[in-house]
């Protein structure tokens, strides 16, 4: 069993939709976690207000008030790759995650993710991640290292101030195996949920994701793509990728949704947060960062550029 170390928050409704207790509330909003369960976490004294004070089973339901509880799962996956910091000051901390670790808890991972790590070597309990990235996807992260920093470092992304530079690498389509290089495509397209609920997909509508996307090499029919999206859709890139009719390697989720298996550590997907690049909102110097890590499929090419 894994338990998370530190508490997981859920603000309750501020309308009651029928529930006379924290309990009922509970067994309804995470119906996937047996009545049994909650009881037993309850009485363990896992589930408290934010304020410290543990719930009963008979602890009345208290709209908009903050409650905390523990992650538990049965068995976590743990992830044979280090992670790097590569930046640190009072106000911000810039991380490179390797494949395969979440930035944040969730699902079956509980203690094995980015923010866990570093909380636990930093000794920083107020990190907090400004942006995020897919479990599969490696390379760069910022972080929030103090509240009064908070703000600020959201406003980078929502006011689209921060140049994030993607690399990728693609099976190539004979057609454009035998068209002139460098190649350029600009994607404008509008990204909604799907179903099952983590997927999405490209829908008729107003445009809500952009992309620029550059080929600039290619080797044995695979191709190195350099990708800047101008928005943050869930899976953007991954579903422009694939509208190009070329989607990235080992991509397990587009064109097509692949069975669950063990982790397959040898065939990471090949998307690398490769660079971010803003103005630091409280210093108002220029900062600039790099990946440490690589794409598999593009070692042996050698950066043959054409």
């Amino acid at each position: 069993m894994s338990i998370a170390r530190q508490a997981s928050e859920i603000t309750l409704p501020a309308v009651n939709d029928g529930w006379q207790t924290v309990l009922q509330f509970l067994c309804s909003q995470f119906p996937f976690i047996a009545e049994q369960t909650w009881r037993e976490r309850i009485v363990q004294h896992k589930v408290h207000w934010f304020e410290g004070e543990a719930i009963t089973e008979q602890t009345p339901f208290m709209p908009s008030r903050r409650l905390c509880y523990y992650r538990e799962v049965v068995s976590e996956p743990v992830i044979p790759f280090e992670h790097h910091i590569l930046y640190q000051d009072e106000h911000i901390l810039v991380a490179d995650k390797p494949h395969f670790l979440p930035v944040t808890p969730g699902g079956e991972y509980v203690n094995e993710c980015l923010l866990a790590r570093l909380k636990r070597q930093t000794g920083i309990d107020d990190l907090v991640p400004v942006h995020r990235l897919d479990r599969e996807t490696a390379g760069l992260v910022l972080f929030s290292v103090t509240p009064e920093s908070r703000a600020q470092l959201y406003q980078l992304f929502s006011a689209g101030t921060v140049l994030k530079t993607y690399k990728a690498a693609a099976r190539l389509t004979q057609d454009i195996q035998n068209s002139p290089f460098p190649q350029h495509w600009h994607i404008e397209n509008r990204i909604e949920k799907a179903q099952p609920r983590f997927i999405n997909a490209i829908v008729p509508g107003a445009v809500n994701a952009v992309s620029d996307i550059t080929l600039s090499a290619q080797y044995n029919g695979i191709g190195e793509f350099t990708l800047r999206p101008h928005s943050g859709k869930t899976h953007q890139l991954r579903l422009h990728m694939q509208s190009l009719g070329m989607p990235i390697l080992h991509d397990k989720y587009y064109p097509r949704l692949l069975a669950k298996t063990a982790l397959q550590f040898d065939n990471p997907l090949q998307l690398l947060a490769a660079e971010l690049r803003f103005i630091h909102p409280l210093t108002q110097v220029e900062q600039q960062f790099y990946s440490t890590f690589s794409l598999n499929a593009l070692r042996p090419m050698n950066k043959k550029l054409l």
